[in-house]
């Protein structure tokens, strides 16, 4: 019998449900809660997973939960967990943590605990009798307590899920990878259809969508910490990869359109398409919103632009809007998705949206204006 794990995807607020359909694209039943996908799956689902997952932020293999409210329950709980059967005998072991409305508060010594308790679970296991060499692979546990309940984890991704290895450069406040791809499934858009991003700020949102457009598995780039962990065997990641490779449609055409009022945003996101691998297949161009010209039907619309947070940008970006407006009032087989923090947005943009949805873009509380077009023949 195939071993399988229990895997968390983790999600930022507001995104669970769509990291929650991703899992069951890959074939797997998910079980979602706040901020996070739980699901049970061969170990082959840790490749798999990070290769595709667009919109999650980490993949963690789950190793326990439990209650506990005093140091000693901690210790000895974390000692029965099955540590032995992931972290290998010279494996590193950092340990992180966090602590919300828990008795157990002091989350440095909650980390020393862990660390602790673990080391001489392993010591007992691999049959060491001095100090853990931890000269190997790394394993970075996590010891997470909400409201005394204690969750262990070993995270699988390393680096963020949201670093797809093709980002470099970008402007003030550039927007997750995970994010602008959540942005673009939360629409309808299909690879034949037009679409277009008028702030497209350092291209992370029509790359997004090229990405998407032709199937490509947003970590086909990059490493992950699970790479090189012996029980995962590597014939796994061999195959996980081979997959992703055969599953890309580079045969599909594009028709998507970045553009930014900032000549030196155009310039950075043509450098980070070309680093993706995407140069060919996304046009950029260096203009005003006011200048946004629609020709072709059914298209899609999806952008974050400014939010005019600072007093004296407000006038500016309520202008903006009020063009955007202007500019797409007579395309009504249109699309149109706006990222924004901004409450007087559908006031300035002259129409109410279809349908809103509440996301963070970051620590910043945003709305999603969704306005559906009426579909026309071509």
């Amino acid at each position: 019998m195939k071993r399988e794990v229990t895997l968390i995807a983790t999600a930022a607020m507001g995104l669970e449900s769509i990291v929650a359909n991703e899992v069951k694209q890959l074939g797997y039943d998910p079980k979602t809660e706040n901020g996070r996908v739980l699901f049970k799956a061969p170990l082959i689902a840790i490749p798999r997973a990070n290769l595709w997952l667009r919109s999650a932020d980490r993949v963690k293999i789950f190793v326990g939960e439990q209650k506990v409210t005093t140091f000693d329950e901690l210790f000895e709980a974390t000692k029965a967990l099955p540590w032995e059967a992931f972290i290998d005998e010279t494996g590193k072991f950092p340990v992180s943590g966090k602590s919300v409305k828990s008795k157990l508060y002091s989350v440095s010594d909650c980390q020393a605990i862990v660390k602790k308790a673990t080391a001489e679970k392993l010591k007992l296991k691999h049959g060491i009798a001095s100090k853990m060499p931890e000269t190997g692979q790394l394993y970075k546990i996590e010891i997470a307590l909400h409201k005394d309940i204690a969750t262990w984890t070993i995270d699988t991704s390393g680096a963020g899920l949201h670093k797809r290895g093709y980002r470099i450069g970008q402007g003030e406040a550039p927007l997750k990878e995970t994010l602008a791809a959540a942005l673009i499934m939360l629409t309808n858009w299909q690879p034949d259809e037009p679409f277009v991003d008028p702030f497209c700020g350092s291209g992370t949102i029509p790359i997004e969508a090229a990405l998407i457009g032709q199937n490509i598995a947003p970590g086909f780039n990059r490493e992950f910490a699970s790479e090189e962990w012996p029980f995962i065997n590597h014939k796994l990641w061999d195959q996980a990869f081979e997959e992703a490779e055969d599953m890309a449609n580079y045969d599909q055409g594009l028709n998507i359109t970045g553009s930014d009022v900032d000549h030196n945003m155009i310039k950075i996101s043509k450098d980070n398409a070309l680093e993706a691998g995407l140069s060919d297949l996304i046009y950029w161009k260096q203009m005003q919103v006011s200048d946004l010209s629609v020709k072709q039907k059914n298209g899609y619309l999806v952008s974050n632009p400014p939010y005019g947070q600072r007093i004296g940008d407000r006038e500016a970006v309520n202008k903006t809007y009020q063009e955007l407006g202007l500019g797409l009032r007579e395309h009504s087989s249109w699309s149109v998705y706006i990222l924004t923090a901004a409450k007087n947005f559908e006031k300035y943009y002259g129409q109410k949206a279809t349908k809103k949805r509440k996301l963070f873009n970051g620590f910043i509380e945003t709305d999603y204006y969704q306005y559906f077009g009426r579909k026309e023949n071509k």
